[in-house]
């Protein structure tokens, strides 16, 4: 039985990844059900599977089935990686050029900067309902807030969600911005209210279960996206009370346990160390005793929020086998974007309300009149080894865990190929042996897919010197094979392009561009071309400063800016 007392059951059913595709059962036209299952703000090493300390029971099971990647890119936050996750291209093309909150007054009105998942793209649920699939969603959307812009309209038969970028895990309908307050819940398409009792990842896992149920015939595809766990920190007071105490060695001493812990699974090969990014924000040994009993309890409540999140896992798991259908159902689980070291105190009236309307005393953390985050160093150690987080291009805010599962696979299996989230729409196709969709598409005109199928890449024949780029808020980076070029602002930066071997130094310690300025000029065209192509207008950091998010992180009262 799959759950969380993770029993293993798949391991050595079959040995070609490329067969997996014609593995389906029969009674659906042999088609495979997908179960896409995304965290919100999940770091790189925070699972077991991945290296963490806290108890992932479910996702430790489906990596022993499956295969883990160990070079899975997104975008460096939520919405743009949504968006190229259901479209299979360029954020910017999708419409999503920046998050729908931080756009400036030169994006607003351009293309590909609508804030929401425009019709210039065919949607992977869309797609997968053409050709007989039951689709549905529960969890968080971001990619459009009305009902003309909800799943309803993108190609999902059921969903219920959040369609803002975070809100309360508990009932009491709050969102996470002092300017907007008020969590907005949509079920197909129309408000909502989250139910008594409601708490995310449990209610969530509860509404996939029930479209599952409801898909009957036909093979489904499932989105399971989790709001955890994102700030602000919430968890059932029995999950926190599991981890009361893990946490008192302080940020440096689980960063080393868990980078020992990958190096011995194989997910590492380098010296790696995650170094603590900034001299001005205070270490372990800085704090006084107060404040690392409050730091301990922090990251206490985001393990129990994990923690709770596997547990839904399991359950979902757990009903996918007793239905018989686990066997015939790709599973592929992800977070969106690098952990996040960001404090959200910096988004507009934020300060004022957090004071205002929340309880953060030391007792009361973690519980629903709280609004408390983890913090840069916390979020340095869950982006283990890699540096910085959310908002980055650097590693630390662009690699994930990313786990998948496929029908008749051997387990066990770790990939160090490189994949990005856009690569996930073609993947899915081609397993249910679908075609991608070209222009026109059900009456409008819309982009090609820039990703590619993963298939070749777990089979060791992946594209060599693959060319994908990012922009965000300013910041920008391009990866060409092993080869990376990134740009970020001072104090982040250099606030010029800087240039890494990611094969010889996967942390981006050592810049090389002063010593191979013909490979910056390379890498260069390569930037040009990316924004050409995708219609990339930057941003520029000096109007992203006065958002503040992501370019201002505190710790008691010292901060980076």
């Amino acid at each position: 039985m799959y759950n969380n007392n993770a029993l293993l059951r798949r391991l050595g059913m079959a040995l070609g990844l490329m067969a997996a595709s014609m593995m389906a059962s029969a009674d659906k036209a042999g088609k495979p059900n997908f179960l896409l299952i995304v965290a919100d703000d999940l770091g790189y090493s925070d699972i077991g599977a991945y290296g963490g300390e806290i108890e992932t029971p479910s996702l430790d099971a489906l990596a022993d089935e499956g295969v883990r990647m160990t070079n899975f890119h997104t975008a460096p936050t939520c919405s743009p990686t949504r968006s190229m996750l259901l479209s299979g291209t360029d954020s910017h093309q999708a419409g999503i050029g920046n998050m729908a909150e931080l756009l400036t007054a030169e994006q607003k009105g351009k293309p590909g900067y609508e804030g929401y998942l425009n019709d210039l793209v065919a949607t992977l649920p869309e797609v997968l309902r053409d050709n007989g699939y039951s689709t549905s969603i529960a969890g968080k959307w971001h990619l459009g807030r009305t009902e003309e812009l909800s799943p309803a309209a993108r190609g999902f038969d059921n969903s219920w969600v959040l369609v803002q970028g975070g809100a309360s895990h508990f009932d009491d309908g709050r969102a996470i911005i002092g300017v907007d307050p008020k969590a907005i819940y949509l079920e197909d398409g129309k408000q909502v209210e989250a139910p008594e009792g409601f708490y995310s990842s449990n209610f969530y896992a509860d509404k996939v279960i029930e479209y599952i149920d409801a898909a009957e015939d036909k093979p489904f595809f499932s989105f399971l996206a989790f709001t955890a766990p994102h700030w602000p920190l919430h968890a059932p007071e029995s999950y926190i009370n599991k981890y009361e105490g893990q946490y008192g060695e302080g940020y440096e001493a689980i960063r080393k346990q868990r980078v020992g812990k990958m190096k011995e699974m194989g997910l590492i090969g380098h010296e790696l160390s995650a170094n603590v990014p900034f001299d001005e924000l205070p270490t372990w040994n800085e704090l006084t005793d107060e404040q690392r009993k409050i730091e301990a309890r922090k990251m206490e409540v985001y393990a129990a929020m994990v923690d709770n999140m596997d547990h839904n896992i399991g359950r979902v798991m757990g009903y996918l086998e007793e239905t018989g259908e686990l066997d015939n159902t790709v599973v592929l689980f992800i977070s969106d974007n690098g952990a996040d070291g960001n404090s959200p105190e910096v988004l507009p009236r934020n300060k004022e309300w957090i004071a205002s309307e929340y309880d953060n005393s030391y007792d009361n953390i973690g519980r629903p009149d709280s609004y408390i985050w983890y913090g840069a160093q916390w979020g340095q150690v869950s982006a283990t080894p890699y540096p910085m987080w959310k908002a980055y291009p650097s590693q630390g805010g662009l690699l994930v865990p990313a786990i998948l599962s496929l029908p008749g696979q051997s387990g066990g299996e770790i990939n160090h190929e490189f994949f990005h989230v856009m690569d996930v729409m073609p993947t899915f196709l081609e397993l249910a042996g679908i075609e991608q969709p070209t222009s026109p598409y059900n009456g409008r005109e819309i982009f090609d897919i820039q990703g590619v199928s993963m298939l070749p890449g777990l089979n060791g024949k992946a594209k060599t010197n693959r060319v994908v780029g990012w922009e965000l808020l300013g910041r920008a980076a391009v990866r060409k094979g092993d080869w990376k070029i990134r740009l970020l602002e001072e104090p982040y930066g250099q606030g010029e392009w800087q240039l890494f071997n990611l094969e010889e130094d996967p942390a981006e310690t050592t810049d090389l561009a002063a010593e191979k300025p013909e490979k910056l000029k390379e890498m260069l065209v390569e930037w040009d071309a990316y924004i050409s192509r995708n219609g990339v207008f930057p941003a520029d950091p000096a109007d992203m400063r006065k958002v503040g998010y992501s370019f201002t992180t505190c710790l008691y009262g010292k901060c980076v800016e």
